[in-house]
């Protein structure tokens, strides 16, 4: 694929799979606040998946102003426990009650990803997984807690699939890369059968 491509993101992990994909990026980041535009959607009642969705497409249209030539990507996460979204921890104290709300439950992880060009959005797709947690007392939470690093701990929602996290779940039932936050295989198809 010798297009050029901007990902709209900082995550290191999003970068990687598009790279062992055979799509090589460029990194932009949006910088655009997504705690403030969470409250807002929350706020008009919009679901977890027209959140991820949004702020896809808001992260792509942003940078794609910028590089109207290029096909820049965009995604999101979330994570849907009974229909409100779970946002990522703060700082620890947060982590461990995200942790616990999710103890024992199965939720849903969405991932949204959104193409723009020309500072429009041409294309997106969301995909959704369901992970079961197993059933943790408060010393296996905290344990689990105390062997993640801050950065993985704030950048991948309290578990980190492709790392220690995988040991948390029970089931996990969908596609692996949507899990990480990247449905990248439907982004290869829109892209391969892209007609200017």
């Amino acid at each position: 694929m010798d297009r050029k491509i901007i990902l709209a993101s900082k995550s290191k992990v999003r970068k990687e799979i598009l790279n062992k994909n055979g799509l090589n990026c460029e990194v932009q980041p949006s910088n655009v606040d997504e705690d403030i535009i969470k409250e807002s959607l929350e706020k008009q009642k919009a679901s977890p998946e027209e959140v991820s969705k949004s702020l896809a497409e808001l992260k792509a249209n942003k940078v794609s102003q910028k590089f109207t030539d290029e096909f820049v990507i965009g995604a999101d996460s979330v994570i849907d426990l009974k229909g409100k979204v779970i946002s990522k921890p703060t700082d620890r104290d947060q982590a461990y009650k995200i942790l616990k709300s999710l103890n024992g439950k199965t939720h849903y992880l969405i991932s949204s990803v959104c193409i723009s060009k020309g500072g429009n959005m041409i294309w997106n797709f969301t995909d959704k997984a369901s992970l079961t947690m197993k059933s943790m007392t408060e010393k296996e939470m905290k344990e689990y807690l105390s062997k993640i690093s801050d950065e993985a701990l704030y950048a991948y929602n309290v578990y980190q699939i492709e790392g220690l996290g995988r040991s948390l779940f029970s089931k996990i039932e969908g596609n692996e890369n949507t899990i990480m936050g990247l449905p990248v295989e439907k982004i290869k198809d829109y892209l391969k059968n892209y007609n200017e």
